[in-house]
């Protein structure tokens, strides 16, 4: 363990449920987090990425427990502490970003008060200018005018101001480690930039490491120093994020990236990584990704694949190192449809507007244009996509078409049948 290890985490092992037939949700999973230093955990849903973060706070759910392995922080095992004990590194040695803030929000409490409350748990020394500290918190996340806004509830703000609400809170206890679980999930790509813009500045500011856990790898290549791929309760593979890019080992890492869509990729069919992640309620007695492995041999369905390569960079398999999978260039072969007359919806001068009441009458003084003539059609077996960020309309068009909402103006055509007049 180096002298800038902050967090070393040691064959941790984490189960769920009955005793006699368990969920293995972690199995033997070991890295280190470094001062200054982002470790970003890779993988599909269920592949017990959350599970490790949980387990490092202690927060699993009352039939989850730790059954084997060390945890330790700057010395302390985390694993030894008692819950009284464990209360102050949660937040204090260690913060953490849950998926989604409005969950995590009090809706009754101002913004302001739910951060004041973390300063006062983990951070005494700021009593005197607690009001002053937290302030100072919302600027360093990037909120505007945080004299105005720590008096606003959540409801308030928009997703993202949201969650820089959850990195102050994260941040109150001035912790030497960050847990972010999936934290630009729900927002839109500008959001997102600017929230992972966030943690990297803080990151600079303080020096802290940060535990990232992602399943979109272009997440990944922005924030990793270092990818851990996890794949049913196991980390297969492990690597700085520049190998990890050039030349990922594992065949389900490589297969993760065969699945992304990309330009040249617009005459091919995508890959896919058939079946899913196999129950862990069971006994492997071979690689716990054979059943959907496209290099899979006989071995693997019998034989636990050991671990290639140093514990800092390496993976899990029986294959050699730089075995690639086949490339599949087939072209689609789905007839293609003729879309030159075929018009499916046809969308004119559509204009959702509403009102702005004030007073005790309520009387309407004004309206929020949230879509303002628009015109659009859809070809039959097309796709068109709406983008754009929060706040921008896109589901307003969609609640229109379906008349889900008043529409000011406008009309929509649906395979020749007028859905709506001017």
């Amino acid at each position: 363990m180096s002298s800038d290890t902050v967090l070393q985490v040691e064959n941790l092992s984490t189960q769920l449920g009955d005793a006699m037939q368990p969920v293995n949700a972690v199995s033997d999973v070991s890295f280190e987090l470094q001062r200054g230093k982002t470790f970003v955990l890779v993988g599909e849903s269920g592949c017990g990425k959350s599970m490790i973060a949980l387990s490092l706070m202690r927060l699993l759910p009352p039939s989850g427990r730790i059954t084997g392995g060390e945890v330790i922080l700057n010395g302390t095992s985390l694993l030894d502490l008692s819950e009284e004990a464990m209360r102050k590194q949660r937040g204090g040695g260690i913060g953490m970003i849950f998926q989604e803030p409005m969950t995590s929000l009090n809706p009754v409490m101002r913004v302001g008060d739910q951060v004041l409350e973390a300063v006062k748990l983990h951070d005494p020394a700021s009593t005197s200018v607690m009001n002053a500290r937290v302030i100072d918190l919302f600027r360093s996340v990037g909120i505007p005018e945080p004299e105005r806004r720590v008096n606003e509830y959540p409801h308030q703000l928009s997703g993202g101001m949201k969650q820089r609400v959850m990195i102050a809170i994260a941040l109150a206890g001035r912790p030497e480690v960050l847990i972010a679980d999936e934290p630009t999930t729900a927002l839109d790509v500008t959001i997102q930039a600017q929230v992972l813009e966030v943690l990297r500045d803080v990151q600079r500011q303080t020096g802290m490491a940060i535990l990232m856990i992602t399943h979109d790898l272009g997440v990944v290549a922005e924030m990793a120093d270092e990818v851990g791929v996890m794949y049913a309760g196991q980390m297969i593979e492990r690597a700085s994020v520049k190998d990890f890019f050039a030349q990922p080992q594992h065949p389900y890492s490589q297969k993760l990236f065969r699945s992304l869509p990309s330009d040249d990729k617009r005459a091919e069919s995508l890959e896919i990584i058939p079946g899913i992640v196999p129950a862990l309620n069971q006994t492997f007695s071979g690689c716990r990704f054979a059943e959907r492995c496209a290099l899979r041999e006989s071995r693997c369905d019998t034989q636990q694949p050991a671990w290639q390569g140093s514990a800092t960079a390496g993976y899990r398999c029986h294959l050699s190192e730089n075995t690639q999978l086949p490339v599949a260039n087939a072209l689609l072969d789905d007839p293609k449809v003729d879309n030159a007359s075929t018009e499916l919806v046809d969308i004119r001068h559509l204009k959702v507007h509403f009102p702005i009441r004030k007073g005790v009458l309520r009387r309407t003084v004004g309206h929020v244009k949230a879509v303002d003539d628009i015109d659009m059609s859809i070809k039959r077996g097309s796709t068109v996509a709406l983008v754009g960020e929060s706040g921008c309309g896109k589901t307003t068009v969609g609640k229109a078409i379906l008349q889900l909402l008043d529409v000011a103006e406008g009309r929509v055509n649906f395979d020749l049948y007028l859905m709506m007049l001017e």
